[in-house]
């Protein structure tokens, strides 16, 4: 390859000032803003308010929202709700930080194997992934808590990430599947570049919006199937967690007794975070993507 070549092909894949990725999303700003909103509200709440009062038998039984020394009201075991909330908040986000880092650590490993490596590596790994995304995951979620003694926070968070580790692997193969042809992949395969440096030192940096968009997908995924398994009574007991509240709301019939502080409450902390979540994805998205934000591919 001569001069004049190795030149059109550095200023084929450089970006072009209109191809410059922006991070100032306003979908990402406001996800990020919500997301943030609740890590405060947990973070300074606890300099403010006294988390033991999360304790069954705490506080007296039942009250509601506006009654002294409880804002937010109590529970049927008399534990605070506002203390509830501010104990059980990063307790759910832990297990999509968990769940997210989980998965995409394998998926990283897996995805870019496959769609660098290709062949018989990539025929292995793409037949393992399709099984695992055919398998519902939630029946076999349940099967396995189920048989789990002791439910801590982390465990339930490995055994939801058992799972969430096929969706990233197909999006990040796929990625890389369009990426190994280009010029600068090839310029660095005709360095002598070792194939470590070429995956994670080349293309990697490429793939950062999908891979945070990977991330924030997975973390919000773990987050739902952790309340779904907290909802069914299979979560861990003795810890507060948004799940976990919701789940007690349903087995002491806070619905028909019209206690709907115990279960809107939880729930409408769930809902910041999962819409939060979907912003943040959605931003990332249209960073990564230029068609998404009306620019010209």
């Amino acid at each position: 390859m001569d001069v004049m070549t190795v030149t059109q092909v550095e200023a084929e894949d450089a970006p072009s000032p209109r191809s410059r990725r922006t991070w100032l999303n306003r979908k990402l700003v406001f996800g990020g803003a919500m997301i943030l909103a609740v890590l405060l509200f947990t973070l300074l709440g606890r300099l403010f308010w006294d988390t033991k009062l999360a304790r069954a038998a705490s506080s007296p039984l039942n009250l509601a929202p506006g009654s002294p020394g409880h804002p937010l009201g109590t529970e049927n075991s008399g534990r605070d709700m506002l203390a509830l909330l501010i104990s059980g908040g990063p307790t759910t986000l832990q297990v999509g930080l968990v769940v997210g880092v989980t998965s995409m650590v394998i998926g990283i490993m897996l995805g870019f194997a496959a769609g660098y490596l290709g062949g018989p590596v990539d025929a292995v790994i793409r037949t393992i992934s399709d099984t695992a995304l055919t398998i519902p995951s939630l029946a076999i979620l349940i099967v396995v808590s189920a048989y789990v003694r002791e439910m801590s926070v982390f465990t339930m968070a490995l055994i939801v990430a058992l799972f969430a580790w096929a969706g990233p692997t197909r999006v990040i193969r796929a990625q890389v599947l369009s990426m190994r042809e280009m010029g600068y992949v090839r310029m660095a395969r005709l360095s002598a570049l070792s194939t470590p440096n070429i995956m994670f030192r080349e293309m990697m940096p490429n793939l950062l919006p999908y891979l945070a968009a990977a991330f924030i997908g997975s973390a919000s995924g773990g987050i739902l199937a952790a309340v779904g398994l907290e909802a069914l009574g299979l979560g861990p007991q003795r810890v507060p967690t948004l799940g976990m509240t919701v789940s007690n709301a349903i087995q002491g019939s806070a619905i028909l007794r019209g206690m709907w502080w115990w279960w809107g409450l939880p729930t409408l902390v769930l809902m910041v975070i999962f819409i939060g979540l979907f912003l943040i994805a959605i931003g990332l998205d249209e960073i990564a993507n230029p068609r998404l934000r009306g620019a010209k591919a």
